[in-house]
């Protein structure tokens, strides 16, 4: 027995790897790697890239395909099927976040990795060739369902760097992701109907020209096909040991341990009887910020689905009557004020105020922010081009800094250990928010059209009412008792 128990020591100590074990060999890179490895960055940019661009990149243009479904009886009732559309990816990423998480612990993370941007190739593209609402729906549903890229990233990012590099990793994830909500939309405003706006360029009798909305699409999917043939090249960090094995642990914790002379199935143990594992869902820092971060999420995402509709709807109910171009100019601007802003000020906010106070005044400062979009429509020319592009500016930042600082509650409520499943859980309650937020927003945007005469709220003036109440009691929220810290 004490023959077996040296015996391991000195493989534990000599840091022996599985031969065949792909997540070994990511090991034993880190361990002869010097300095910040850029391929590593470069491929984790783009593959959030490839998840993020198709979430809201049809925003800009719903409104009009929508319309050009004929499917809407009145011109009110566009924003009704709209909202449904914009629904359908995050209600099947609900259903399936769970599961791709668990696939990737199983089977590792680089397969989950490429059926997401194949995923995406087909789905997105096929989106942009829909003929009717049930296409659109159906494609952006099954587009949520098989894209399950963000959990398993995230994983990867913190297991393909070392220790000292882990945090640029993670922050290239984030930072990837707001670009996206960035270029997406653009890329949408731009790029749709560009027979309309580049005649010189497309015709009407080409396959742009009949499907209007397949360009924006296509140029997305072509960005996806180049990340699924890159993926092949990913190193997979999954450790995959199979047989009988000499090491103590799999883990290079274990390694440390043996090196300090103590046996590692006695540390384990102890360590284990020491540290009982707590359900994340009595864990109640986690959950409260869970719950308040979901709750702002689905105002975000309201808001978000009701801005677009609101600035192409006609000026007769109360909209802008802007084209998709101007749609996602606005948009545009807003992510370039809104990347400045990340990675230059909030640092500095972040560590002035903390999380749960910049959730607070950024909660409080949007409410009359949003009063004021229904006056602005009342203004044109260069003076509503102007004030529209600061407000959409400021409330996309504030709503970004809200999130990001519970993002930051959520992981600071949990040890590392249990981090990737406490993101899992707060990825699959988003997404259910996020669901109800486009559906709601559209048939509430629906119905608003309809009273443009009422004596109290006429027209869209309900809407932005509404979303201040959601905003409102997000902002209660972050208040004692429900919201807590851990200690």
């Amino acid at each position: 027995m004490g023959g077996e128990e040296d015996e391991c020591r000195e493989t534990l100590l000599k840091k022996e790897y599985y031969e065949n074990c792909s997540g070994c060999k990511v090991e034993q890179s880190k361990d002869l790697q010097r300095g910040l490895p850029i391929r590593n960055v470069v491929a984790i940019y783009i593959i959030v890239l490839t998840a993020t661009l198709p979430v809201s990149s049809l925003f800009p243009f719903i409104y009009f395909m929508i319309r050009d479904f004929h499917i809407a009886n009145r011109e009110e009732d566009i924003g009704y099927y709209a909202g449904y559309v914009g629904a359908s990816y995050m209600l099947g990423r609900t259903l399936t976040s769970v599961a791709w998480g668990m696939v990737a612990d199983r089977y590792g993370r680089k397969p989950v990795i490429i059926i997401g941007t194949i995923a995406v190739v087909i789905l997105n593209t096929l989106f942009g060739l829909s003929v009717n609402f049930w296409m659109a729906i159906s494609t952006r549903f099954l587009l949520g369902c098989l894209n399950g890229i963000l959990g398993p990233i995230k994983a990867y990012a913190s297991e393909v760097f070392r220790e000292e590099h882990q945090a640029i990793g993670m922050s290239a994830v984030s930072t990837a992701w707001g670009i996206g909500l960035i270029i997406g939309p653009a890329l949408g405003g731009f790029l749709a109907q560009p027979a309309e706006k580049y005649p010189n360029i497309f015709t009407q009798s080409s396959i742009f020209g009949r499907f209007p909305y397949f360009l924006p699409c296509l140029s997305i999917s072509v960005f996806a096909f180049g990340g699924a043939i890159s993926c092949c090249w990913l190193p997979e960090t999954l450790h995959k040991h199979n047989g009988k094995t000499k090491l103590c642990d799999d883990s290079f914790q274990a390694l440390e341990t043996a090196s300090s002379g103590f046996d590692a199935n006695e540390r384990n143990q102890k360590n284990e009887e020491q540290i009982p594992k707590e359900s994340l869902l009595k864990n109640w820092p986690l959950m409260s910020s869970i719950l308040v971060y979901s709750v702002f999420s689905l105002h975000d995402m309201a808001y978000t689905e009701i801005f677009s509709l609101w600035a192409e709807s006609p000026r007769k109910l109360g909209g802008l009557s802007f084209s998709t171009e101007d749609v996602g100019e606005i948009l545009a601007i807003s992510g370039v004020g809104l990347f400045v802003f990340q990675m230059s000020l909030y640092p500095y906010v972040q560590k002035l105020l903390g999380s749960i106070m910049i959730a607070r005044i950024g909660g409080v400062l949007s409410i009359p922010l949003l009063l004021s979009f229904p006056f602005i429509a009342k203004l044109s020319g260069f003076i509503l081009s102007l004030l529209i592009n600061i407000a959409s500016m400021i409330k996309n930042v504030l709503s970004v800094a809200i999130v990001t600082g519970l993002f930051t509650l959520q992981n600071n409520a949990v040890d590392q250990k249990q981090r990737g499943a406490a993101n899992g859980l707060a990825m699959t309650a988003m997404s259910l928010f996020k669901a109800v937020g486009p559906a709601s927003a559209g048939a509430l945007f629906s119905w608003a059209e309809k009273r443009q005469n009422a004596v109290i709220l006429p027209g869209v003036q309900v809407v932005f009412f509404i979303l201040n109440v959601v905003e409102a009691i997000a902002v209660l929220m972050t208040f004692k008792p429900f919201l807590t810290q851990r200690l």
